[in-house]
């Protein structure tokens, strides 16, 4: 009888290997890269090949130059034998009192527009009074707007916000890019999208006379419509903050600023009672 053979795990690739592999991935040249980094190429090719040990100096140039995310800089800089410098510490943490205090004043300052705080895994983590006035218009239940809810699960499952949209199809399919783009850093993300359907290919395409993609909900009084935007945290050296990021619901004409405005004044104690625009963590 034949003994199965046992899976040999892939060799870690050294610092050198996952520099040339950031950089090839930011399609950037020795040259290029060298230059902007400030260093002579030759060094460059030496760190590559593994000819020269790269200083955390050299490192954090490199990797900021290639703006390359935290998690993999810690990987980088274990590979190169040095401890990983970039924390990653809980939201609730007393040190990220600052972060929390802007996240609420953003997501106070959005309102009667919906806006909600999302993680790398693309899980709601906060929400303001207008997204909870949003959900109540829809019908959709407000314990996951208290409890939390995953962005991505909502979209692409029966049953979620996906179902409220007029344009699903091309909703789903930029969202479903745009995770699969991020999944490539973060397994999680991976692991969550493995498990959710697979969007189908838009059939009528975004008009090309638009200047942006809006976000078409089905209202009970007729059509919602949203621009999209994101904030994000600039210069961050944690990785919990880096990964944050708040999405803004824009009333794109004055009919959704007047339909949201009156949700929001129409029932202030159920939007009190969700926990919306409360502290984080």
């Amino acid at each position: 009888m034949v003994e199965p053979l046992e899976r040999v795990p892939a060799p870690a690739l050294s610092v050198g290997a996952q520099l040339r592999q950031l950089r090839r991935q930011a399609r950037l040249s020795q040259l290029d890269l060298a230059l902007q980094a400030g260093m002579s190429q030759r060094h460059l090719s030496c760190v590559e090949t593994g000819r020269a040990q790269p200083s955390p100096a050299l490192l954090h140039s490199v990797l900021s130059t290639l703006d390359t995310p935290l998690e993999t800089r810690n990987r980088v800089y274990l590979a190169a034998g040095y401890a990983p410098p970039y924390a990653a510490l809980p939201l609730h943490d007393p040190g990220l009192e600052p972060v929390r205090a802007a996240l609420l004043h953003l997501l106070q300052a959005n309102n009667p527009a919906p806006a909600i705080v999302i993680d790398s895994g693309w899980q709601v983590l906060a929400a303001n009074r207008a997204t909870v006035a949003l959900f109540g218009l829809l019908g959709l239940p407000l314990a996951a707007v208290e409890q939390g809810f995953n962005l991505l699960a909502s979209l692409l499952l029966p049953g979620g916000f996906g179902d409220c949209l007029i344009n699903a199809e091309e909703i789903r399919q930029v969202a479903w890019q745009r995770a699969a783009r991020e999944a490539t850093e973060q397994p999680a993300l991976a692991a969550l999208l493995a498990s959710l359907p697979c969007p189908g290919e838009s059939a009528a395409g975004a008009s090309l006379n638009a200047p942006l993609l809006l976000t078409r909900v089905r209202g009970p009084a007729g059509e919602l419509r949203f621009l999209s935007t994101f904030t994000t945290f600039g210069m961050p050296q944690d990785i919990t903050v880096a990964s944050l990021r708040i999405e803004h619901l824009i009333p794109a004409d004055q009919a959704t600023w007047q339909a949201l405005t009156q949700a929001c004044e129409a029932e202030p104690s159920r939007i009190a009672k969700s926990g919306a625009d409360g502290p984080l963590g």
